[in-house]
């Protein structure tokens, strides 16, 4: 087989190659090559070189910066065509010695055999590994087959279990690559215990599923069937007990039409960067959550009336559970609370345009980002059995493009500076004035720093 590599990778081999050491391309890289898929990511695994001996190989080739507590992983920095690090370690051996994800022993051991230390991997998709010096693929525990078979397994069943968030990898690696698990690797999954695992571990493996999946319905799917939604996601759990109007419905129940939702949500990230893709997903998976509470039968119909705001409170309480808050300085869950609350605004704009006004459109860019509640709204209405083409989101786009508010508010041309030269002393009237005037530029009165000058003097001069 052929992995792609870097100049700067195949130089690493070489030179571990020449102070003794056999190095290999082990887990992601390995497979995602076999799979035809872009590698990007390179991890090597150094047989028969002492850690010492190890670092000294690679601090002649580039940065080098150890991480990790129990064992040491160098991240090799500077290789040609390598946009990122390298991760380069030592094989290992891993026991349980306590509760949870961290409670993982590690020692690494150089002499040990290759495929002993390909057991310790999770599956044997990410058992594989390739010697880039002959070119010769590695396969000890069967990954190829499995992967051309279309199959999740565990590696070792004895001790697959030793590490709980193996069951969430289990999950988003089944949904990224269309895989079947085995049914003994399902069971070992859902008798996982889950609740030992800190919540940034999770979510760690969810956002991968929301973001790297196809169809991420596919990873939703099995956390319902293996039993994990009452840890992970409990507030998606009354979802599947809460009706539709099968009339605009016909998909069914509101869980149906979630998993749909977001796997239409996934073919609309395309361009967005992480923090904003990552608000759409969870914006999408958590815009109906209103509905459970404000669902009723009236009038020969199944309403849900008011679930926008509804949704609000069980938003926040599913994104504290997974400790999502900003990501990368972009606020994430201010966005994601933001498109619950206001994921029927595009629609019911639409049913009203010819009286919309432009300052009503500018004023709900203040709450969420126009671009993203448009991708929200456009899964939403399609992520429907049937036909339901997204008439009202394109309208939408089409007007805050126009108004240049798709991915932010107008900013205010009047500044506290300028309310300050006119002769009022600093103090709270400052900011009224300032946020009067705003609203005066929303509305469209104001469209200069002179108009908005002008306006504070009036303002100012009031009784």
């Amino acid at each position: 087989m052929d992995v792609p590599l870097p100049a700067g990778v195949r130089r690493l081999a070489e030179a571990l190659a020449a102070a003794g050491g056999r190095p290999y391309v082990v887990g992601g890289a390995v497979r995602d090559a076999l799979l035809g898929l872009a590698v990007t990511d390179f991890d090597v695994e150094v047989f028969g070189l002492e850690a010492d001996a190890l670092r000294r190989v690679l601090e002649g080739l580039g940065r080098v910066d150890a991480v990790g507590q129990a064992f040491t992983v160098y991240k090799l920095s500077g290789l040609a065509d390598v946009p990122g690090a390298v991760d380069v370690s030592l094989p290992r051996r891993d026991s349980k010695a306590g509760p949870g994800h961290r409670g993982i022993a590690v020692v690494g051991d150089p002499h040990l055999a290759p495929a002993e230390a390909a057991r310790r991997r999770d599956f044997t998709v990410n058992a594989l590994m390739f010697d880039p010096l002959r070119g010769e693929l590695l396969d000890p525990h069967g990954g190829a087959r499995d992967l051309a078979d279309r199959v999740l397994r565990a590696v070792d069943a004895a001790t697959f279990g030793e590490d709980p968030l193996r069951a969430l990898r289990a999950v988003q690696m089944a949904a990224r690559f269309e895989l079947t698990v085995t049914r003994e690797t399902a069971d070992l999954c859902a008798g996982m215990p889950l609740r030992e695992l800190p919540a940034e571990r999770v979510f760690g493996e969810l956002e991968k599923l929301l973001l790297k999946a196809r169809r991420p319905s596919l990873g939703f799917g099995l956390l319902h069937d293996w039993g994990m939604l009452p840890v992970v996601a409990p507030e998606l759990i009354p979802l599947e007990v809460t009706p539709q109007d099968p009339e605009w419905h016909p998909e069914g129940d509101v869980w149906i039409h979630t998993l749909m939702v977001i796997d239409r949500a996934a073919g609309e990230i395309s361009g967005l960067d992480r923090p904003r893709a990552l608000a759409v997903m969870l914006g999408a998976l958590c815009h109906d959550l209103g509905k459970p509470p404000t669902t009723k039968f009236e009038d020969g119909r199944t309403r849900s009336r008011g679930h926008e705001e509804a949704g609000v409170a069980p938003t926040e309480a599913l994104l504290d559970r997974w400790n999502v808050h900003t990501l990368l300085g972009y606020d994430v869950r201010g966005q994601v609370v933001g498109l619950v609350a206001h994921h029927l605004k595009p629609g019911q704009l639409y049913d009203v345009r010819d009286q919309v006004s432009d300052g009503a459109v500018r004023r709900l860019a203040r709450k969420c980002e126009p671009d993203l509640l448009y991708r929200v709204a456009r899964a939403d209405c399609m992520g429907r059995k049937g036909e339901w083409p997204p008439v009202a989101m394109e309208w939408f786009r089409e007007r805050v493009e126009a108004l240049d508010v798709a991915v932010r508010p107008p900013e205010a041309l009047l500044k506290g500076r300028h309310v300050l030269a006119l002769g009022l002393p600093p103090g709270p009237e400052v900011g009224r004035i300032v946020a009067a005037v705003y609203e005066r530029q929303l509305d469209g009165a104001v469209a200069t720093l002179e108009d908005a000058v002008a306006e504070a003097r009036r303002l100012l001069a009031a009784p």
